[in-house]
C-alpha cells in the first residue's frame, strides 16, 4: 500500500446514518468546505453527507466509510451487542465483520488483527483505514497540496479530482513611522532653510521656532524660546534617542536642536540655516549642556 504523507495513519469514520443508536441529536455532521480533508474513489470525488473526512489531533485521517464501502459494492449492517457496536461489510466475495474495542476482526470468518480497536466516537464506529485497504485490495494516495485520500479500487493510478485554489498571498504588514522618526523626517527635509530671527515658519526659522514648529505638527506644545524650553519642558536624559532636544549655552542657554542619533543633531543656525551638525565637533561640543525628552 502506497503510504499517506510520513507517520499519517487513517482511519475510517462508519456512520450508521437515521440509527439512534450511531447518531446524537446534539451532534451536527460538518459542512464540507474548501479546507476539508477530501476522499476520492478512482477519478470521482466522494460526497459525504453526514459526516466529512477530517484529520485528528493525532494526526488520524477518519473518514465515513458508509460512502466508500458502499461504492465499493459493500452492504453495510450492524447490531449493538451488549456495549459494544458490531459492524458487517458483506459483498459477493467477502464478509467483514468488525466490533468496537476488539482488534481482532473477522474476514470470511478467519481473524484478522487490525493496527487498532474500532471504537465509538460521538455515535461513530471508527475502524484503521489500513485494514479497509488491505482487505479491499485497493491502494490508497495521499494527495498532499489538495489533501485528497485516492482510493485506486481499479488499480490505476489517477489525478486529483479537486484542485484546491491557490494560498491568497499575505498582506504585508504595515509598519507605521514612531513620532520620533516622523518628527525627524521632517526635519531633514527643511535642511537649508535660511535663518530668520525669530522665524516661525518654513520661510525663514530661528533654532527654537524651527523645533516648535515641527513639534506642535504632531500635537507637542513646547515653550517658545529654547531657553525656556530648557527650563519647562519634558525629561532630563543622558542616555539620548533620536527626537531628544539637545541644548547649548554661551553663558546661558541659547541653542537648541533634535538628535537624530549617531550623536549627530538638526538644527537652525545663523551660519548655515537648517543643517545637521555633530556633538562632537570642537563648537558644538564644547556648548552641549544636555538634553530632554518630550516624546
Amino acid at each position: 500500500m502506497k503510504l499517506f504523507a510520513k507517520s499519517l495513519i487513517c482511519s475510517c469514520v462508519l456512520v450508521g446514518a437515521a440509527l439512534p443508536v450511531f447518531t446524537s441529536p446534539s451532534v451536527q455532521a460538518a459542512a464540507p468546505d474548501a479546507d476539508s480533508v477530501k476522499v476520492q474513489l478512482n477519478d470521482q470525488l466522494l460526497q459525504f453527507p453526514e459526516v466529512q473526512p477530517f484529520i485528528d489531533a493525532e494526526g488520524t485521517l477518519q473518514v465515513p466509510l458508509r460512502v466508500l464501502s458502499e461504492k465499493l459494492g459493500y452492504q453495510v449492517g450492524w447490531s449493538k451487542q451488549g456495549d459494544d457496536i458490531v459492524v458487517t461489510l458483506v459483498n459477493k466475495d467477502q464478509q467483514i465483520q468488525l466490533t468496537t474495542n476488539n482488534d481482532q476482526a473477522l474476514v470470511n470468518s478467519k481473524p484478522v488483527t487490525l493496527e487498532s480497536s474500532p471504537t465509538l466516537k460521538e455515535g461513530s464506529t471508527v475502524v484503521p483505514l489500513r485494514f479497509i485497504t488491505e482487505t479491499f485490495g485497493s491502494p490508497i494516495v495521499w494527495n498532499d497540496p489538495n489533501k485528497i485520500a485516492i482510493v485506486e479500487a481499479d488499480g490505476n493510478s489517477h489525478k486529483p479530482a479537486y484542485i484546491a485554489p491557490p494560498l491568497a498571498p499575505a498582506v504585508p504588514k504595515v509598519v507605521q513611522p514612531t513620532l520620533s522618526s516622523q518628527i525627524i523626517q521632517a526635519a531633514t527635509a527643511f535642511q537649508g532653510t535660511p535663518y530668520q530671527w525669530g522665524g516661525t515658519t518654513p520661510k525663514g526659522f530661528d533654532c527654537s521656532g524651527f523645533v516648535r514648529y515641527l513639534y506642535e505638527a504632531k500635537g507637542i506644545d513646547l515653550p517658545r524660546t529654547s531657553v525656556q524650553m530648557y527650563d519647562q519642558a519634558g525629561t532630563r536624559v543622558t542616555d539620548l534617542k533620536a527626537g531628544d532636544l539637545v541644548f547649548f549655552a554661551s553663558n546661558i542657554v541659547n541653542h537648541v536642536g533634535i538628535y537624530l542619533g549617531n550623536n549627530q543633531f538638526i538644527s537652525a543656525t545663523t551660519s548655515s540655516g537648517v543643517t545637521v551638525d555633530s556633538l562632537a565637533s570642537s563648537y558644538w561640543g564644547s556648548r552641549y549642556v544636555g538634553a530632554k525628552r518630550v516624546l
